[in-house]
């Protein structure tokens, strides 16, 4: 029930942050209406990073106490993750149309870094398709979570680091936490989508949670009644009709 109402609460705070971005806040001087994109472009890179990060940790303590419930926490945050990343990539190539004149630029070194931390977490997921046993599947995902989340830095710093066609940080840049580049009426209509998609980020997370757990109990439960069915079908071995002793 407590779930319940989150989401309900997390769909209501989406859509009054999206009402705001849309038609309280004005348009930008420059970019004009594109600008409102990065409402939604921004919050959802941040929620990515909080995803992959929550998937790095998660992994991390698998290998340290070999808990599966934190395995199926690294589970959620990668496919979340993905969600995510994929909707920020979505929503950069819609805003860089209108302000760029192209919907992508390899040469970017953002874009370039953004599109590889996508790759590599669905290749996080491809991973954990190859093995049924769950020991041996969460300790290799933990370890390319881990490998995999060295990237999040660099998408973050790439914009600093190296020069390409995307702008540089706004409020990101430590230097600009307290003197933000944009208007406070533009700081403020991204603060409340990102706040939004934080509501929205942990109801996924906690849904993605408990079905991982069901679905680790499912194949916990299959394994043990193939090992039955392996012990009854040996001479000798205990039978259905006869109750064990």
């Amino acid at each position: 029930m407590k779930t319940r109402v989150l989401g309900f609460v997390a769909l209501a705070a989406v859509i009054g942050a999206a009402i705001n971005g849309l038609f309280v806040v004005p348009a930008d001087l420059n970019q004009g209406d594109a600008q409102r994109i990065m409402y939604v472009h921004v919050a959802s890179a941040w929620i990515a990073y909080a995803s992959f990060g929550v998937t790095a940790l998660a992994g991390l303590g698998y290998l340290v106490w070999r808990d599966l419930r934190l395995d199926a926490l690294a589970l959620a945050g990668a496919e979340v993750g993905v969600l995510f990343t994929a909707l920020a990539i979505w929503g950069g190539m819609m805003w860089g149309r209108p302000v760029w004149g192209v919907y992508w630029q390899w040469e970017d070194p953002r874009l370039t870094t953004t599109a590889l931390l996508l790759a590599l977490y669905i290749g996080y997921l491809l991973l954990r398709r190859l093995t049924d046993d769950p020991a041996r599947r969460a300790a290799r995902a933990a370890v390319v979570g881990l490998i995999a989340a060295v990237d999040i830095p660099i998408v973050h710093f790439s914009v600093i680091w190296w020069r390409g066609l995307h702008q540089g940080p706004t409020i990101g840049d430590p230097s600009k936490v307290l003197n933000p580049s944009a208007p406070l009426q533009f700081v403020l209509a991204l603060l409340a989508m990102l706040l939004a998609f934080t509501l929205v980020w942990v109801y996924l997370l906690i849904r993605r949670y408990h079905l991982a757990r069901l679905e680790w109990q499912r194949e916990e439960d299959l394994r043990r009644g193939l090992v039955l069915a392996a012990r009854q079908a040996m001479p000798g071995g205990p039978s259905l009709e006869e109750p064990a002793r």
